[in-house]
């Protein structure tokens, strides 16, 4: 059959993920579809996937777009005819200590948020659902019953005949030489069999992903790694009801085959392989190594003993593809216009492929996700990502991180120290401990002198609590410094950047030079796709400050919605600047030691930036806080800024200054219920239900998100962002707790943290009810917060519990 010569959508590769994009794109009615395979329908990666079907994620969306997997495969079969091979027999994961038995209890808790049926087991429990189990050493672990297994060939096969049933044309044996592009974007892809004319074509190939990327300067982050499992021979005792079961503490995972047992590993320390893959890999397989696998056979002969007695039928090893933090990589490329990329999906391809490729049909017809996947977006990731150094070295530890304890506050060991602050030798010399971010090396917290700076990780009060209550305290009563040269930071330009910015910003950006402005960036449906903040530097040049994780997003965002015919012009000046925030009721005086410049709350009032001389620098200062405090961001040209650091300390002797980390950060913005993007504000929220009405201005005229914002600040929020405050002092939230209101679930924690000055744990989660809701609709409510299996009571509050009425911060 001959390729058409133009399509609506190019979808290239044949896997399970690209058949369901294309079945998913066709039978939304989009015409004119058209997927190419280089060799065959599943013989990259797909067709050795173990076919584990799971409902549970790390989060709400992900949760959600797994679930729908699990339910389209329940129905694909007798709608496409195809057989899927799939069953619903359940899903059992163990715990061999009580650090482990939190994290599951934790996740059923999760669960149950999400809506996911879930039973927490003990050792008995555990051997009712899986009689093979050795459980003597076991503490218990969770069933999910909904759960299942199935046929990745077959799966990707009925993908593939419901597409084509819905008219899409698929094309076997057809090897993409180059995607085609002009000055605006995607114009076509040409194959050894001709080429076909779009403006949109989807990357959904897999491994190779990284490699077909780069021939287009477009950064796809991933590289694949060895997959080791074996397939027992058959033995009585397997059942076909037998549940998948999951020993994290193993490294193993084991499913029921045909009356066989298939074993698999996702180990610690795992093999990179494929530097540059080819393309006439085709259903094959990578040379076994025992050694590798034999710890995993020793801890299933223990696990199951039976297995002792039971001969291997088949070892198998073959290449998965890993991205540097467990995530997948979707949506549009910030780099090309019309291009998309679904790809790495570290060996939960199977289970995630229906609900990503429902996704990626709405992200492709829409033009934006359907929900907030902004954790799986690609533009989440930093152009440096893209290193093949990077990334073997990364993705050696992220393959075992899939089964091992979800610490809170995990700190990576691989691939560090590559993206560092020019203040970073001095932050060490004072006993940081770094943590990293975007591949940010950054200070999350101080050891005091004979104090190693590492982390001893735990569920509940980790190592470094008490020296960051210290720091938390010290911010509230004296005065310190952090390192905030991560913040991402956009200088735009020209006589069109306040018309732009008004458009762009929720907030009026139009003030007199030197003042700063706190602003959302929404989209149509007035969710919020940026928290920053803007202070006009010039009549043409204002300055924009975001988080480090939303650098390439925002950026994105930003100039996406500067008109062609525009004269504005941004530029990604993050790495001209270091930025030390000093904060604390002592922060004016330890700074007008330094400067000439009136720091006086009448001369250099809060929300106002000025130029002044610092020590013998020239720096920025914005009076603004992350913290709740008195304060000022110090926007520092880089080459002067271990000047200015050192000419803090020397001056700050006599104030006791002392370096502060991000996780005092933290604490001390959730105590002033300081909102965080991505965990409390997504696309999905609304300045309405943030409780950040007050941030957008509709009487400058028309912008982004107007129009919404106002249908709903007239109709009401059926959900509002609320501040909670745990009065037991010693649990520990999070994320992802649930709310109770009155005995009935209301929603979840998005942040959690330990507020030292308030007292407790403090948490910023959204209630939900099916009207309006109002503040006395929450102030009357009795809650409680289900942390590990136990409700803990809750004050819960609409405005900030300290410093009410932001007299600190305006002194």
């Amino acid at each position: 059959m001959d390729l058409p010569q133009e399509a609506q959508v190019v979808i290239i590769g044949g896997g399970v993920i690209g058949c369901s994009i294309a079945y998913h794109l066709a039978r939304s009615g989009t015409s004119d579809v058209v997927l190419l395979e280089r060799r065959q329908l599943t013989c990259g990666t797909t067709w050795h996937a173990a076919g584990l079907i799971s409902e549970l994620r790390d989060s709400r969306n992900a949760t959600n777009l797994a679930r729908y997997s699990a339910e389209l495969y329940r129905s694909l079969e007798a709608e496409t005819g195809q057989a899927t091979g799939c069953k619903f027999n359940g899903s059992l994961s163990t715990a061999v200590n009580h650090e482990r038995m939190e994290e599951l209890t934790r996740r059923a808790d999760m669960a149950k948020a999400f809506g996911i049926d879930v039973e927490v087991l003990g050792p008995g429990g555990l051997q009712d659902h899986y009689p093979l189990l050795n459980v003597s050493d076991l503490v218990g672990g969770i069933f999910i019953p909904g759960d299942g297994q199935g046929d990745p060939v077959g799966i990707t096969q009925a993908l593939a005949r419901g597409a084509r049933q819905n008219r899409a044309e698929i094309f076997e044996h057809t090897q993409v030489e180059q995607v085609l592009t002009d000055a605006r974007g995607v114009i076509g892809v040409r194959t050894d069999r001709g080429t076909i004319r779009s403006t949109k074509v989807v990357l959904a190939t897999g491994m190779w992903t990284h490699q077909l990327a780069a021939q287009l300067n477009v950064n796809v982050p991933l590289h694949a790694c060895e997959h080791f499992y074996v397939v027992t021979e058959p033995f009585s005792a397997i059942t076909a009801e037998q549940p998948v079961y999951r020993d994290f503490d193993g490294c193993a995972y084991y499913k029921e085959d045909a009356g066989k047992l298939l074993i698999g590993a996702f180990e610690p320390v795992a093999k990179p392989w494929g530097e540059n893959i080819p393309v006439d890999f085709c259903f094959d397989e990578l040379p076994y190594d025992i050694e590798h696998f034999a710890p995993i056979l020793e801890g299933a002969m223990h696990r199951i003993p039976a297995l002792a007695n039971v001969g291997i039928q088949t070892f198998f090893c073959g290449p998965e593809s890993f991205t540097p933090d467990d995530r997948y990589h979707l949506g549009r490329v910030p780099e090309i216009g019309g291009l998309f990329v679904a790809a790495g999906m570290n060996s939960i391809g199977i289970l995630s492929a229906g609900g990503v490729g429902r996704v990626m049909a709405d992200w492709i017809t829409d033009g934006h996700a359907p929900a907030d996947f902004a954790d799986v977006d690609i533009r989440r990731n930093a152009t440096f990502t893209r290193n093949r150094r990077y990334l073997r070295e990364r993705v050696s530890e992220t393959l075992g991180l899939l089964y091992a304890v979800h610490w809170p506050y995990y700190q990576y060991r691989t691939s560090r120290d590559i993206r560092q602050s020019p203040l970073h030798g001095r932050l060490a010399d004072k006993g940081a401990c770094f943590g990293e971010l975007a591949g940010w090396e950054r200070a999350n917290w101080f050891a005091p002198e004979g104090v190693t700076p590492t982390y001893q990780y735990s569920f509940k009060r980790q190592n470094w609590f008490q020296h960051s209550a210290d720091e938390h305290h010290h911010v509230r009563s004296r005065v310190g410094v952090f390192d905030q040269s991560s913040f991402a930071k956009f200088r735009v330009q020209g006589r069109d950047a306040l018309a732009c910015l008004n458009h762009i910003c929720a907030n009026d950006v139009a003030v007199d030079i030197g003042r700063l402005v706190y602003t959302q960036w929404l989209n149509e449906r007035g969710g919020i796709e940026a928290d920053v903040t803007v202070t006009r530097t010039g009549e043409e040049d204002f300055l924009i400050v975001t988080s480090a994780l939303s650098q390439v997003r925002d950026f994105d965002w930003l100039t996406q919605h500067i008109p062609d015919n525009a004269h504005c012009f941004a530029t990604d000046v993050t790495s001209a600047y270091a930025v030390l925030g000093v904060m604390g009721p002592h922060s004016r005086s330890l700074l007008q030691t330094l400067t000439d410049t009136n720091l006086s709350n009448q001369s250099f009032a809060f929300a106002t930036s000025q130029e002044i001389d610092l020590a013998m620098a020239r720096v920025r200062a914005s009076r603004i806080t992350y913290v709740g405090e008195l304060g000022w961001e110090l926007y520092i040209p880089t080459e002067f800024s271990c000047h200015v650091f050192d000419a803090l300390f020397e001056q700050g002797e006599a104030f006791d200054l002392r370096p502060i980390g991000y996780h005092a950060l933290n604490s001390l913005r959730i105590e002033k219920a300081y909102r965080h993007w991505g965990h409390d504000i997504t696309e999905e929220d609304t300045p309405v239900e943030a409780g950040l009405s007050f941030a957008v201005d509709t009487s400058k005229g028309d912008f982004i998100g107007r129009d919404a914002f106002l249908r709903q600040q007239e109709s009401g929020a059926n959900k509002r962002l609320v501040q909670f405050l745990l009065t037991d002092p010693e649990p520990l939230l999070y994320h992802n707790e649930t709310i109770y209101r009155d005995g009935e679930m209301v929603g979840y924690v998005a942040s959690g943290m330990y507020g030292h000055t308030l007292g407790g744990a403090v948490g910023l989660g959204y209630v939900h009810r099916d009207s309006a809701i109002n503040a006395r609709y929450v102030r009357e409510g009795n809650y409680e917060i289900e942390v590990a299996g136990v409700r803990y009571p809750a004050q819960a509050s609409l405005t900030a519990m300290y410093d009410r009425h932001n007299e600190k911060i305006r002194c």
